[in-house]
């Protein structure tokens, strides 16, 4: 087989395989007859909110088991006929073979990782908080090219980006902002961003042309639903109330309606501004702190929740998740999953899919990836 239709092939057999480990195969399909049988039962509806339990895991396991059975078996078929192709000469059936295998794998990846967004609160909207590095302008700049990234990529996904928070930089970017992020599997896919992301270039604010490093932090959290109770007490909030700032225009308010809320048992602070009022700028803010609250609960749940935390201890060298070099030479490197683009400006542009399902595979896999920074 060529070596082009035999990495195709691998690429299928390794999502399969990843695949059948997250379902834990036999016990997804034992699980998938139950719940069939539980539809059959007409006391089910009895509890309709149960009711759209069992339905929910069962459209899950089923398109996850049927999708991936629909792929091994065009897989096995495909194969067998590029074979019987290659003893009999045909090229041109060969290389039908390969463009199929090829459409397959790009199916396959697409299919791991729908089945990969099956957590908690993986179908729910995101916050997505960005907040500059030391470094001034230089962090701050980069912090605005990261909010217009995740703006840019969530747009390509057909979601909706409100901007809940905004603190302007001195001279330019921002200090930091917090946009909410409206669409399906908003937090599933985005969650794996979270950490320090790493700029490397010369800067357009350094008149002796030098290179410059700078860093800024990303935390994603859910939105939360209102069917999620989460107590906050009263006595362990401290909120705080200020003006409004923003680009301009519409986005100043002439009055202190912001509304910062600490959350004093935790250090978790959330702000709103996007608001007209102080009254709905709060309630905006307590339902961030109660996401944040969430998300901290899921994150405990999780092997890699340590990881997790430590990726947000410090903005700054030895800490980054991802690596940006524009100059000398242009390179964006995951250091997490190993993961490469030789156009940070499609990145930057929101072209961040590839970066998200590996991090997503990696924590099916629990596998370490020794990846070196670039310098």
């Amino acid at each position: 087989m060529r070596a082009e239709a035999q990495a195709h092939v691998d690429q299928i057999n390794d999502a399969l395989a990843l695949l059948r480990r997250f379902l834990d195969w036999d016990r997804a399909v034992r699980r998938l007859d139950e719940l069939n049988n539980r539809v059959e039962d007409p006391k089910l509806w009895d509890d309709p909110k149960a009711a759209q339990e069992v339905m929910r895991e069962r459209r899950r396991l089923d398109e996850a088991i049927t999708a991936t059975r629909a792929i091994e078996t065009e897989l096995s078929d495909t194969v067998e006929l590029m074979e019987m192709a290659e003893a009999e000469g045909d090229d041109a059936m060969v290389d039908e073979g390969v463009a199929t295998l090829a459409t397959l794998a790009e199916r396959a990846e697409q299919d791991k990782v729908k089945a990969l967004l099956a957590g908690e609160a993986d179908a729910n909207n995101a916050y997505i908080e960005v907040n500059a590095g030391a470094g001034g302008t230089e962090s701050q700049d980069w912090a605005g090219m990261l909010q217009r990234m995740y703006s840019r990529w969530a747009e390509r996904h057909g979601m909706k980006v409100e901007l809940v928070d905004y603190h302007a930089g001195e001279q330019a970017g921002i200090k930091s902002a917090t946009l909410l992020v409206r669409g399906e599997n908003a937090y599933g896919q985005a969650k794996t961003e979270s950490g320090v992301h790493r700029l490397v270039r010369i800067s357009p604010y350094d008149s002796a042309a030098r290179r410059h490093t700078s860093f800024a932090s990303v935390w994603v959290y859910p939105e939360v639903d209102d069917d999620i109770d989460i107590e906050v007490l009263d006595k362990d909030l401290k909120i705080d109330t200020y003006r409004s700032s923003g680009a301009g225009g519409q986005h100043v308010n002439t009055t202190d309606s912001a509304v910062r809320i600490t959350h004093l048992p935790t250090g978790i602070i959330v702000a709103c501004q996007n608001q007209r009022s102080q009254h709905k700028n709060r309630a905006e803010a307590m339902k961030q702190l109660k996401a944040r609250l969430y998300e901290q609960e899921l994150q405990k749940r999780e092997a890699e929740a340590t990881a997790g935390y430590e990726a947000k201890t410090d903005i700054g060298w030895g800490h980054q998740i991802r690596s940006y070099v524009l100059q000398p030479y242009q390179l964006v490197k995951d250091l997490r999953t190993g993961v490469t683009s030789t156009s940070p400006s499609d990145v930057l542009d929101g072209d961040l899919d590839p970066f998200m399902a590996a991090a997503l595979s990696q924590r099916v896999t629990g596998e370490k990836v020794e990846v070196e920074d670039v310098e």
